[in-house]
């Protein structure tokens, strides 16, 4: 069962409404909703910004409060208007939505947390339903899928790559020395991994021939290390593809649900027979 099946009566209205992508007044709620969003991330990134907090400290509170209380009833609302409100509160979605909400409650008793907010720019992610982008739904789970079958060798590759970092970090301290800042292995092993890196924040620099030599051989390695994993993920990534059916961009006819595999004999949601021809 659907974990957004409306109840019926008045609450399948609202359902209408607020799960509704292809009705209007469900295209008109997320469109608004998704500018509410924009705009309560805007809020908070300036609210950190001194000068301006100073001068609108007051503007951007109310319109802190104004915007949770928003996001507040409309969570209410989407608990009440599903007949499963578990599968809604413990799904993606719902976590988010909540994380959307609670930080400026928390601000009562923890200093700044009003700027976790920001983690309503995951709710951004609705505009794959809003604009009928669930085509790229299915391509995010190809990415994941492969992200999950290449993870034991990715973390072999890390665990290599500490190896090598431990290993050159432990010489290049033994030929610089603390006297050319390099003060202590743990010290030496984080230069090695920025340098690895291809970052080079430059706040420890080798001084001697040798150890210039070194740090050249570890730069060259390092290009060559970030290859390894984007390889490994590429190709993966192309055979999950290559086992993926292609993703149909239509909708059903009956309920208007995006239909995602082309191949679909039913409706996921309404169960009505699909003409796939």
């Amino acid at each position: 069962m659907s974990a957004t099946k409306p109840h019926p009566g008045w609450r399948s209205k609202i359902h209408t409404i607020i799960y509704g992508t292809h009705t209007p007044a469900g295209k008109l709620f997320d469109i608004v909703l998704l500018i509410t969003i924009l705009y309560s991330i805007v809020i908070v990134m300036l609210e950190s910004v001194k000068s301006y907090d100073n001068k609108y400290h007051s503007f951007f509170d109310i319109s802190e409060w104004v915007v949770t209380i928003l996001f507040t009833i409309e969570y209410i609302l989407r608990i009440i208007c599903v007949q499963q409100p578990k599968k809604y509160i413990f799904s993606f979605y719902g976590i988010v939505d909540l994380l959307s909400t609670i930080p400026k409650y928390l601000s009562f008793f923890i200093l700044d947390t009003q700027f976790l907010a920001v983690f309503r720019a995951l709710r951004l992610l609705r505009v794959f339903r809003i604009l009928k982008l669930i085509r790229f739904v299915g391509e995010a789970n190809n990415l994941t899928r492969a992200l999950k079958q290449s993870r034991s060798k990715i973390f072999i590759f890390i665990f290599f790559v500490l190896i090598i970092s431990v290993i050159l970090g432990t010489i290049m301290y033994l030929i610089e020395g603390p006297e050319n800042g390099f003060k202590s292995i743990p010290q030496s092993i984080y230069w090695c991994i920025v340098t690895l890196t291809t970052v080079g924040f430059g706040d420890i620099t080798p001084q001697t021939p040798l150890g210039q030599m070194l740090a050249t051989l570890i730069m060259i390695i390092g290009y060559g290390i970030i290859a390894v994993p984007t390889g490994i993920i590429s190709a993966e990534y192309a055979s999950t593809r290559g086992d993926t059916k292609p993703n149909n961009q239509e909708a059903c006819k009956n309920c208007g649900v995006d239909i995602i595999n082309s191949d679909a004999a039913y409706c996921r949601k309404c169960g009505t027979k699909l003409d796939n021809e």
